[in-house]
């Protein structure tokens, strides 16, 4: 069993690592500037705060 927590977190250490690199990739070195388009297309960025808000006061 010993074995086996070992192997199981060194697959858990190299997918973080594997992660990190792939968010580093694509967020900081701009690496696919349709995805940043397509996020902000999609609505992902906004700060869409101020409707839900009305949404939740508007119900009182």
């Amino acid at each position: 069993m010993k074995t086996f927590e070992r192997i199981l977190l060194k697959i858990i250490v190299v997918q973080f690592l594997f992660l990190l690199c792939s968010q580093l990739f694509f967020h900081k070195w701009n690496v696919f500037p349709e995805i940043k388009q397509l996020t902000q297309y999609e609505g992902v960025t906004d700060q869409n705060f101020t409707e839900l808000l009305e949404t939740f006061n508007s119900k009182k």
